[in-house]
């Protein structure tokens, strides 16, 4: 199967990330099986940065080799899926011990309705139902140094900057 990853760099051999900032699932390596996701995320980073230029990164992801690894499949907006989303992005203290998380990209449409629940005027439940009628793409963070070895690269292809 066929995933993307969106940078300013060509990433031919990719690596976990630590980051400052709360993420969907944690540090690691994003990828998703939209193209267009990952040209959308890297056009908005070349815009945030002025950069003159950025890369979709296409993989090959095994998805046997998957098999091996802890491995957590959210295959639509849930409860658990929530919770999880709600940790990594708000507590930073809070680890889990995946090796590949994969479910629904949690956009700046989504970032709306988590500030309604976080305000009390959505329900868990309201904000759950909400969600499921709204077409959200896919991501695979790839946490560990281990579950990276699944990705083969395939190319790189150059986005440059429109202003």
């Amino acid at each position: 199967m066929r995933v993307y990853h969106g940078s300013l760099e060509r990433v031919t051999t990719p690596e976990i990330r630590e980051t400052k900032r709360g993420l969907d699932y944690g540090s690691g390596f994003y990828t998703t099986t939209s193209a267009k996701q990952a040209e959308d995320w890297v056009r908005k980073r070349m815009d945030d940065f002025h950069a003159p230029k950025g890369y979709v990164n296409e993989y090959e992801l095994d998805l046997e080799a998957l098999k091996q690894f802890n491995c957590i499949f959210f295959n639509s907006p849930s409860e658990e899926w929530l919770d999880f989303v709600m940790s990594n992005r708000l507590d930073r203290n809070f680890t889990h011990s995946y090796d590949v998380v994969y479910g629904p990209v949690a956009n700046d449409r989504v970032y709306t309705c988590f500030a309604l629940y976080e305000g009390g005027v959505l329900s868990k439940p309201n904000l759950i139902a909400e969600l499921k009628t709204y077409k959200l793409v896919d991501q695979y963070l790839f946490h560990t140094t281990q579950a990276l070895k699944a990705l083969t690269f395939v190319k790189a292809k150059e986005i440059l900057w429109a202003k």
